[in-house]
């Protein structure tokens, strides 16, 4: 009966065995052995290696920043009876403990997140998920990933768009009109647009080299003569404020500088976004970055460009977030279908 129960995974009779033999891990999912991989670093600072390993996975920052920050409030979640630590110390065989699904300390932290939106909740449990694998563990089956609805941003309509443009051309602040510009011709993301450098713009040949896209993609992007024409003006400017005061070391290459001469920011791309909205007549919520990029995306499609197409110029890595993303209307559907009918009579 004893090795019954025990092949079964249940603990042996006996008040041993009721009380404090633990069950087996393959019921449980609790692996108790260190990976062969992390036996000879096990007395280092867990953290910082696990940052070395998202990042060799190409994790962008701003997935790294929010696994970092995910791995902090799960690991300083405290069980009754502990002692606060040094999240910044755990060696890699604390942490290993600490990770033991069946400690508790996974229970509070999924408690302690499950009033947030669900997008949030799968980031985070996403994040511990990661760290579990990484440390010798698995999530347990019982952690639920809620389904989370993906709201998709409504594009502006054309004439939003044209006096958004208006807008921009006659603003006083001199990157408006290259920014809304570019992003309308190539649906780049803002990082993206932040992180831009002399050296990756071809004018002559209307494109661009985005360098570290989302996960450290990198791909070309394609413009038009009107942003030619809004870059040149821009690149003139340019001039002008370098001579005026040297950029940080940091910054010398940026395509895109402030009165101070430094990287455009996130923050400062919606700022001026919302003085444009304002003169625009259009609520400040429906105008961001990535408004114009689905309205980048939706327009190509509404022309009849291809998904593939599309993905590459978003730069997607997988076609079904580009099938997500691109929410059209029934009449857009029959304009494309009744284009690609004429098309091939005429062939």
């Amino acid at each position: 009966m004893d090795d019954q129960r025990q092949r079964s995974g249940w603990a042996a009779d006996g008040p041993a065995g009721r009380i404090a033999t633990p069950f087996d891990s393959s019921i449980t999912g609790n692996n108790q052995v260190l990976p062969a991989r992390l036996v000879r670093i096990q007395h280092l600072a867990c953290l910082p290696l696990w940052e070395t390993q998202l990042r060799s996975e190409k994790k962008s920052n701003h997935t790294i920043r929010s696994y970092m920050s995910t791995a902090r409030r799960f690991s300083a979640t405290i069980i009754p009876g502990e002692e606060e630590v040094d999240i910044e110390e755990i060696s890699i065989t604390e942490m290993h403990d600490r990770c033991n699904p069946n400690n508790g300390r996974l229970d509070l932290f999924i408690q302690a997140i499950a009033n947030l939106r669900p997008a949030t909740i799968n980031a985070r449990i996403a994040a511990v998920s990661h760290l579990f694998r990484y440390i010798g563990h698995r999530i347990p089956d019982w952690v639920h990933r809620p389904t989370a609805s993906r709201p998709l941003p409504r594009t502006l309509t054309r004439e939003e768009v044209m006096r958004v443009r208006r807008a921009a051309q006659d603003s006083e602040n001199p990157l408006a009109h290259p920014i809304i510009t570019l992003l309308l011709d190539t649906g780049m993301r803002v990082s993206e647009l932040c992180a831009l450098e002399t050296g990756t713009i071809d004018l002559a040949d209307c494109s661009a080299r985005v360098y570290g896209g989302k996960g450290d993609k990198d791909r070309t992007v394609l413009f038009t003569e009107r942003s030619v024409d809004a870059m040149e003006a821009w690149f003139g400017t340019r001039r002008l404020l370098i001579q005026r005061k040297n950029p940080p070391n940091d910054d010398v290459d940026a395509v895109f500088l402030t009165n101070r001469v430094a990287r455009i920011s996130t923050r400062y791309v919606q700022k001026m976004m919302d003085v444009i909205a304002d003169e625009a007549l259009i609520p400040r919520t429906r105008l961001t970055p990535h408004t114009l990029r689905h309205n980048f995306a939706t327009g190509l499609l509404e022309r009849g460009v291809d998904l593939v197409s599309i993905q590459r110029l978003l730069g997607h890595s997988n076609i079904q977030t580009t099938r997500i993303y691109l929410d059209i209307s029934d009449q857009t559907l029959r304009e494309i279908y009744h284009r690609a009918q004429s098309a091939s009579l005429e062939e």
